[in-house]
């Protein structure tokens, strides 16, 4: 038997709502195959532990989460808690501290009822966006000098590193590579005329070692507008950890809403865990009222699923999740239904048992 550890951070709003179904999923999953089992270890950090404690996670939470298997995480972010502090002292933290540099977020459409976009099918978004996770414009470096007086400077800088910069396009290279699909860097080189160029002359030099990938190269604003206009022209894409963080909301604005966005923050080389979320934030005007889409955190129990290499299981969860988008009175309000999130995740389960007795 496999077994694997998952450090569970329901953390706010929304998220303990969310991961609840998704940890229900998983534990179906235990129950239909012998062969899997998941122990799961909750934290309680997050924005309330901040408002009590004065800090986001424990000083040596770093240290507690070490040695699981993966990191479930729910939300981060409620009012009264500045936003630089929530995002900066526990998403960032950790994903930095264990070397998370890749940031995958699946860009797919569902069903074609849930884009906003005129007469596009499911085959027309299907994107994978590689994002760096570890480095760049979130690199937290900079200055403020002078506060509060006339010649006040706010220096904020992004940090490309020839390491950091290279193993996510390489990264991007080898997925590109693996699923037969073309590549597209997204960049800003005419206007950054260092960190962009450098990206790109990075993209084109580990290019040379990939001549069997197609290959584009796409500014931000022109990227931006194509993936409203003309998605079909992406299929793996690559990118800067801001540019990725923003072209990823558009890709949820073209594929049914944030309900919908997942992602994973992986260590490739498993030296650390890795941690799966949703990312649609903790949404705390819906918090408490059972109506917020458990979807996209049911997605990353998939992304999950894979990481660990059950790549079969993973395929069934993301098969049930399009199963179920066709059952639109067993969806929640954003999708046009009425169930509540608690109905949603019980309705995905009954469907994930009838989905594996039919593989099976």
């Amino acid at each position: 038997m496999k077994h694997f550890t998952i450090a569970l951070v329901p953390g706010d709003g929304i998220g303990p709502e969310v991961i609840a179904e998704g940890v229900k999923v998983l534990k179906t999953i235990e129950e239909l195959d012998s062969e899997l089992s998941f122990s799961f270890t909750e934290f309680p950090w997050g924005c309330e532990y901040y408002l009590n404690q004065g800090k986001m996670m424990d000083d040596d939470g770093i240290n507690q989460l070490r040695h699981f298997d993966a990191i479930y995480l729910g939300a981060v972010g409620y009012p009264g808690v500045p936003d630089h502090i929530s995002l900066r002292d526990l998403l960032l933290r950790i994903r930095k501290s264990f070397d998370q540099y890749v940031n995958l977020r699946p860009v797919l459409l569902l069903h074609p009822s849930f884009t906003p976009l005129k007469d596009k099918a499911e085959k027309d978004i299907d994107m994978l966006v590689i994002r760096e996770n570890s480095e760049g414009e979130y690199a937290g470096t900079g200055d403020w000098l002078y506060k509060g007086k006339p010649e006040e400077v706010v220096l904020q800088t992004g940090v490309f590193s020839r390491k950091g910069t290279e193993r996510i396009i390489r990264y991007a290279y080898e997925e590109a590579r693996r699923l037969n699909k073309t590549l597209t860097s997204i960049s800003k080189g005419n206007a950054l005329n260092y960190s962009m160029v450098f990206w790109d002359e990075v993209f084109e030099e580990v290019g040379k070692e990939y001549p069997d990938v197609t290959t584009y190269s796409y500014l931000v604003d022109a990227a931006s507008l194509y993936f409203v206009s003309d998605p079909e022209r992406f299929e793996v894409v690559v990118t800067s950890n801001l540019f990725g963080d923003i072209v990823t909301d558009i890709g949820a604005g073209i594929t049914g809403g944030l309900g919908l966005a997942t992602g994973a923050n992986i260590n490739p080389e498993k030296d650390y865990p890795s941690m799966f979320e949703p990312v649609h934030g903790s949404a705390p005007d819906i918090a408490g009222k059972g109506v917020a889409n458990p979807i996209a955190a049911i997605w990353s129990v998939s992304q999950m699923l894979d990481f660990f290499g059950e790549e079969t299981w993973g395929k069934v969860v993301l098969d049930t999740i399009k199963g179920l988008t066709v059952e639109t009175e067993n969806l929640t309000p954003d999708l046009g239904g009425k169930a509540t999130t608690n109905e949603v995740g019980d309705r995905f389960a009954e469907k994930l048992k009838e989905k594996w007795v039919e593989k099976r």
